[in-house]
């Protein structure tokens, strides 16, 4: 059984009313506003911020998120850049900010479900968790008995329908839950977010971490230390995976070099006026949606 950290303060009562969050520095690289955090640092901002406080998320963009939205889904802008915290999931990606004479530390988010869920984790905390298997909720309340886990796993590709979305968001505002974990992939889970967000009814964190509970409960083993050292779990993932993954890794993820070249060259080019990427401030998911207050 595991055993609990209690943190430094219990934090109540819930709040009603929105609070002023105060924000870590950013780091602006291939258009995305990184948060300039550590693990230990962006579990201290998780854990302090208010239990009752409106619904803020986390997002943890790597490079399969990066080639996505800067090659094909521009509408998905919106949910990226309402998170509360964007933390750079790739060792990749901090290396290609190296290049550029850019710090950008990387902070797995398997990382920082584990971090959470191991250390962080008050008796009682309520965890709502959207997508993983049975087995899988099963092993936490196991191994987590003083925590009090919720559960919903929507359907594949719920994303496209709104009544599944509708299902999953009212699952996520009605738990009232410290901590929501969004496992369901990008970019459904930052989607959903999204739309638990502009509710203004739901209160909490949510964690947009696609299949860190599957690295922590054992479904999925992730790379030995020292391939993550030399930056190549995404090489473990592909060998483990490879009929699921090929793809990712082999045609899509190669295209973050030709991204990262012309971001290079838009930023050794101030003259330019139009935009390095196709951003559009006011884009709107181009996937089925709902009113906030359906």
């Amino acid at each position: 059984m595991a055993t609990l950290a209690p943190v430094a303060e219990r934090l109540s009562p819930p709040v009603e009313r929105r609070v002023a969050d105060s924000l870590p520095a950013r780091i602006s690289f291939l258009d995305f506003d990184f948060c300039d955090l550590s693990i230990a640092q962006a579990l201290a901002a998780i854990v302090e911020r208010p239990a009752g406080a409106p619904f803020a998320y986390v997002v943890t963009p790597n490079v399969d998120h990066v080639v996505r939205i800067q090659r094909r889904r521009s509408d998905l802008w919106p949910a990226y850049r309402a998170a509360w915290l964007c933390i750079c999931d790739s060792r990749i990606l901090s290396h290609l900010a190296a290049g550029a004479g850019v710090h950008l530390p990387a902070s797995p988010g398997s990382d920082l479900t584990e971090a959470l869920i191991r250390r962080s984790l008050t008796p009682g905390d309520r965890v709502a968790i959207v997508g993983g298997s049975n087995e899988l909720i099963a092993w936490l309340r196991t191994n987590f008995p003083a925590i009090y886990f919720l559960h919903h796993n929507p359907p594949m590709g719920f994303i496209h329908n709104p009544a599944a979305v509708r299902e999953a968001r009212d699952f996520l505002v009605e738990a009232r839950a410290r901590y929501s974990i969004i496992a369901v992939g990008a970019p459904q889970q930052e989607l959903l977010a999204w739309h638990v967000a502009r509710t203004s009814s739901a209160v909490g964190i949510g964690l947009c971490v696609g299949a860190s509970l599957d690295f922590l409960t054992g479904v999925q083993k992730r790379a030995p230390d020292w391939m993550q050292a030399m930056s190549l779990e995404w090489l473990h993932r592909l060998l483990s995976n490879p009929g699921r993954l090929w793809r990712r890794y082999m045609i899509e993820g190669p295209a973050i070099w030709p991204i990262y070249r012309r971001w290079l060259a838009h930023r050794g080019d101030q003259g330019r006026s139009e935009p390095p990427f196709d951003t559009p401030a006011q884009a709107m998911p181009a996937t089925p949606i709902m009113p906030a207050s359906s």
